[in-house]
Parts: structure tokens; sequence; C-alpha cells
């Protein structure tokens, strides 16, 4: 499946992770792919309310807890810049897809990072 949302099939995610040398590209790469496919799974099962946006955000960021060991292998960790961009590109996709009124804090809710 592919984006249909303009907004995110143009958003840069995770941009400021690819400008830091810090953060490996090749793993940056699985965090992108896991908010693209966070986007693919909102427009398949088209959440009805906050609570079924939230199943999908805290999936997704169950993806992101299991991405920490990678990103530590290579050298590299999701310390602050990287929680911060993470959860802004989080945000960024429940807005895109009409639920302004979500909770920064509860989309990431099962953060490990």
């Amino acid at each position: 499946m592919t984006v249909t949302n303009p907004r995110m099939r143009e958003h840069a995610f995770l941009h400021g992770l690819y400008e830091d040398a810090y953060f490996p590209d090749h793993v940056v790469d699985k965090g992108r792919d896991i908010l693209v496919r966070l986007c693919e799974r909102i427009e398949a099962d088209r959440p009805a309310d906050l609570a079924a946006l939230y199943a999908l955000t805290h999936a997704a960021t169950e993806e992101f807890n299991d991405l920490e060991a990678e990103f530590e292998a290579a050298g590299s960790e999701i310390e602050t810049t990287a929680r911060e961009e993470i959860g802004e590109d989080f945000w960024s996709v429940a807005v895109a897809y009409g639920f302004e009124d979500a909770d920064h804090e509860e989309l990431i809710a099962p953060r490990d990072w």
C-alpha cells in the first residue's frame, strides 16, 4: 500500500535524525518505515476515534522500542533529540489524519526511550 495523504506522502520523516551523523541512516530508515506503515494502517483502518488511533500509534511505538537495540548496536541510541523528533512525527501523523486533539504523550505512551 502507498500513503495517499498528500501531507504525509511529502513529509520528511525523521529529517533531523538524518541530518545528525550520530544516528546511522540504515537504522533511521527503519524508523521512517515504521512511521510510513503507521500512515498506511491509519488509511486502511480509518480509526473512528482517539482510542482507535492510539491503538495504532502504540503498536508503532512498540516497533520503535524494538529498534532501540539496533541503534545501540550501531553506536547510537534513542536519546533526547531522537525522542523529540520521533514524538513530533507521531504528532504530525495524528494531525494530518484529523486528530488534532490527540495527546502528544498518549500517542507514544508505551515508549521505552
